[in-house]
């Protein structure tokens, strides 16, 4: 009984109120007899624990409970006729003059809800068949149902389908919806169309899919290639490692029929993303690679191609063209992961995202993510929280990615009860108002029903959507493994399921959907192609596939940077006052805070020539100056679009209503876009969707920006495993830019370090730049680099904090329009270092510091030069230099982080002793230290004019 049945009984009273014979005569009868009269108000109802309800203190009693075994079987068509079947609800008027009989509705409506709620608590999705738990509210003998009632028919208009159904009709469809082979979680949406789609979806169908013979025989072909690949590599490689997919063989099905409903919505490009198990069949049956050259690489014969760099074949990735049943062509690309599980996640959006904005695709409709997650992954990273909230944020949309969910029930040896606190692993998944489909993978059919609803979903809404696939995994974690040494009792229950596709098999059989001959030729012929690929990788005229860069990186290359020439980066002094003064307009009846106006204002003296150009002035016109020339800009990171130090203002806001404005967004009609968005709390995620982005957009300038640049570390995976190595790994190109505000200023040891040291310790090879600028100029050049030259490389950049304000960290307009970068930046105060007696050599704002020192002293002969390039190493700039030094002369590196951070182990690790061979070198900075920095702003001051008295001789 709720508020609903109460304004049933109200509404059929207030008839009765206005005219006794507008009700039927049961009605009047009951209004009568407990003593409601015309002209009288609705007396109170007694509502009771089993949803009856009487008025108070007359009425019948409630309904007893009743016992919970029913018989679901449909009653005898005899006892179902038009004059004998008792009804509720139907046109508005009880069949029967009792309250009790729309408490009896309610009761079913409520029996309705809790299986759209609950049903898949019992639902039966485990292929091992493990108990689940059995909630009383699923149960009809829990509102006080009988055998007696099940022929009564109560209304389901609520519902799709008939308007009515008996309570026996209501039970089974609903179990046949609900708790068969499909559970579904949607009832926490909170937008009622939605949820209303995904019912009537699932209602009017029982939640099934009936599919044609050439599907069935597809499903049964694509079940046939996954069983046959993992049982030919466990034959011919006895013992190697290949993290086989055999438990969960419907996952090659399932992803061929996604593929094939994605092209019939107009998807042309599906970027996957998987760990390591199954991905060998994943690249075999779905992404196209030919089985000869992973067999080859089962061989391991051209080891001379991967001396120090490549990687295990399950890491791979792979791109393919394929073209589905109805002739539509989709680019699949399976990208690169190392063993670091989820992180590959947002890796995978960004690139999908890139090749959307590539192509124009600005409503998301013709590109799709697919993610391959493992069941105690997906609930034990948090990087898959952060993936899950980047979904609907303007910056990181995709239109929706499939998130589809390898269940085997256990990680590693660890059990799911040891492994999460939630029922589900999913249960993250709830943070995003989307369905969460759990689903049999013993049941072929179900998965493909589950698929075509989920493909359905994503396109109608354009969320994402959780499919998670429950199987199990035949062997170990490896095929070293012996999980029984952890898992008995599991794999006791493992060891006698037949294979996925033999009990699809007998189900076809069944149905006569196909003979046992099909099949058998369906598989041998498998077999036969497998064994001519096998004795073709094993040939000796056989020649590996090399992995090439996708059409995009046409012209783009790696390498070594001796390879890469330099490159005019300046721009025309007028050209560079128009793009400044014109980022200083605003639309008309805009209105701009006071301060920033005040910074605009200096910004238009900047454009005049009147004053020097500040950090921010020349960063915007390295933006301005790229996206004119026809370089797309996207900058992401927290709080970028005003700057952590409130420098940047890219982005203004109207201090009257809010509305925001981008001046670099209306450079010129023929510009490129600049996208500036600001990030979540998050730095792992956003930093590998930039990183992703970047792999599809070699000519775009991609940067990410740290809020400080100690708070990177938290994405140290995503730089040690894909940025710092991809090219060794798996030849893989990325121009990401990386801004890390770094300096020692007093600010503790959260806020000092970007951690230069590590950048440097991953530095070889030529795999990264690691730069230190210290002039607007230097910034300006750099960014304007790493676009026109067409030498890929990250780029880490230590940028400044409080230099961004500092009197003397500036540069003249022409030291933008002439010259270029600056590896190392000599010193203007001693031009001729024949005469210096002390050299001293640092990076970036400790410089500034011992300037101010040497022109306190008026020491005349200690020159300073700067390292702006710490990597790849500019020995060749530092000879030019230091040309004029005689041989002998000590050097002094200075630097104010403790001597075992920064840059000082990688110089000495470089050098040695003597810089270039001939000058003695040592350092001057803080002792070494467990910590970054002090959490004094004293002690950090003491400190400071410490390491710069020693530099400078004076301590």
């Amino acid at each position: 009984m709720n508020s609903q049945s109460l304004s049933y009984i109200e509404r059929i009273y207030s008839d009765y109120l206005s005219n006794a014979e507008n009700v039927s005569p049961e009605w009047r009868q009951f209004f009568q007899e407990n003593g409601w009269r015309p002209g009288t108000s609705m007396p109170d109802l007694d509502v009771h624990q089993n949803g009856s309800a009487t008025p108070t203190g007359n009425g019948p009693p409630p309904t007893p409970q009743l016992p919970p075994t029913v018989n679901l079987q449909p009653a005898e068509p005899e006892t179902r006729t038009s004059s004998n079947v008792p009804r509720v609800g139907g046109e508005g008027r009880p069949m029967r003059g009792d309250v009790q009989l729309v408490a009896l509705q309610e009761r079913v409506d409520q029996l309705i809800r809790n299986h759209r709620v609950r049903g898949h608590i019992i639902a039966r999705l485990d292929p091992l068949k493990q108990p689940r738990p059995q909630p009383p509210e699923l149960d009809p003998a829990y509102y006080g149902f009988t055998e007696a009632d099940y022929d009564r028919v109560f209304s389901t208009r609520t519902s799709y389908g008939p308007q009515e159904r008996s309570l026996r009709e209501i039970v089974g469809w609903l179990r046949n919806t609900y708790c068969r082979y499909i559970g579904a979680q949607f009832m926490h949406i909170d937008d009622l169309a939605v949820r209303q789609w995904l019912q009537d979806r699932m209602e009017s169908n029982e939640n099934r899919i009936h599919l044609r013979r050439d599907e069935q025989l597809r499903i049964l072909r694509k079940l046939t290639d996954a069983v046959i690949f993992e049982e030919f590599i466990q034959k011919k490689f006895l013992g190697a490692k290949s993290f086989s997919l055999e438990g969960a063989e419907s996952l090659i099905p399932l992803l061929d029929m996604a593929i094939e409903d994605a092209g019939s919505d107009g998807v042309e490009e599906i970027v996957l993303a998987m760990a390591h198990r199954g991905r060998l069949n994943v690249l075999a049956n779905v992404v196209g690679k030919d089985p000869r050259q992973i067999f080859r690489e089962f061989e391991d014969v051209d080891s001379e191609q991967h001396v120090g760099r490549g990687d295990v074949k399950y890491h791979l990735g792979y791109s393919s063209n394929r073209t589905t049943s109805d002739g539509r062509e989709v680019h699949l690309s399976l990208c690169f992961n190392p063993s670091h599980l989820e992180f590959v996640n947002t890796v995978a959006m960004g690139r999908m995202r890139a090749k959307q904005d590539r192509a124009g695709d600005r409503e998301r409709r013709r590109g799709l993510a697919l993610l391959i997650h493992g069941d105690a992954a997906f609930a034990g990273e948090g990087i898959v929280q952060e993936t899950l909230n980047l979904s609907e944020l303007p910056a990181y949309t995709v239109g929706g990615t499939i998130h589809l969910i390898v269940n085997n029930q256990i990680g590693f040896t660890t059990t799911p009860q040891e492994g999460r606190s939630s029922v589900y692993c999913t249960d993250v998944a709830k943070l995003l108002q989307i369905p969460i489909f759990h689903v049999n993978g013993e049941h072929p059919e179900a998965v493909a029903q589950v698929l075509r609803l989920a493909m359905d979903f994503r396109y109608k809404f354009q969320r994402d959507i959780v499919i998670d696939m429950y199987c199990y995994r035949l062997r170990g974690h490896n095929e070293g493994d012996e999980p029984s040494f952890t898992q008995p009792l599991l794999y006791h229950a493992i060891e006698q399921r037949k294979s996925v596709r033999k009990g699809y098999l007998d189900h076809l059989l069944e149905l006569g959907g196909v003979s046992r001959q099909e099949a058998e030729q369906i598989a041998d012929e498998r077999q036969a192609h497998l064994e001519r690929e096998l004795a073709t990788a094993r040939s000796d005229s056989f020649v590996p596939q090399q992995d090439m860069l996708s059409k995009v990186w046409k012209g783009y290359r790696g390498g070594k940077e001796s390879e890469a020439p330099d490159i005019d980066t300046s721009v025309n002094r007028e050209r560079l006052s128009q793009l400044l003064e014109v980022q200083t307009r605003v639309p008309e009846g805009f209105t701009v805070h006071s301060k920033i106006r005040r910074g605009m204002d200096r910004r238009v003296e900047m454009a005049d020539g009147a004053v020097p150009l500040d950090w921010a002035a020349a960063e915007s016109l390295a933006f301005a100056s790229l996206a004119t020339q026809g370089y797309p800009i996207r900058l992401t990171g927290q709080d970028v679009e005003r700057g952590t130090f409130s420098h940047r203002h890219a982005v203004l806001h109207d201090y009257n209503n809010g509305a925001t404005y981008m001046p670099l967004n209306h450079l010129s009609q023929d510009q490129t876009v600049v996208e500036i968005f600001n990030s979540p709390l998050s730095e792992a995620g956003v930093l590998a969707y930039e990183y992703g982005y970047s792999l599809d957009s070699p000519d775009a300038l991609v940067v990410w920006e740290a809020q400080f640049g100690d708070f990177a570390n938290a994405a140290q995976v995503v730089i040690d495993q894909f940025i710092a190595s991809a090219e060794d790994k798996w030849r893989r190109l990325s121009g990401i830019v990386l801004l890390l505000p770094h300096g020692f200023e007093g600010q503790g040891p959260e806020h000092s370090s970007a951690r230069l040291e590590r950048f440097l310790l991953l530095a070889a090879e030529d795999n990264i730049q690691v730069v230190y600028p210290t002039t607007p100029a230097q910034l300006f050049h750099m960014l304007r680099r790493q676009m026109l030259r067409h030498w890929r490389k990250p780029l880490i950049v230590m940028t400044p904090k409080s230099l961004l304000r500092h009197r003397d960290c500036v540069s003249p307009m022409d030291d933008l329009s002439n010259g270029q970068f600056e590896r190392v930046l000599a010193d203007d105060q001693i031009p001729d270092l024949s005469q210096a007696e002390r050299i001293l050599l640092c990076t970036g704002k400790v410089y500034f510091e011992l300037c101010d020192h040497r022109e306190q002293l008026d020491l005349k002969n200690v020159a300073i030069l700067r390292v702006e390039q710490l990597y790849p190493l500019p020995t060749k700039a530092l000879e030019q230099a230091l040309a004029e030094v005689p041989d002998g002369q000590e050097v002094i590196w200075v630097q104010e982080e403790p001597e075992n951070m920064g840059a000082w182990r990688f110089m000495w690790t470089h050098f040695g002793p003597n810089l270039l061979g001939k000058y003695p070198m040592r350092v001057a900075s803080r002792p070494a230290s467990a910590s970054p920095a002090t959490g004094s702003r004293s002690a950090h001051v003491w400190e400071q004019n410490k390491l710069i008295a020693e530099a400078l001789g004076q301590g």
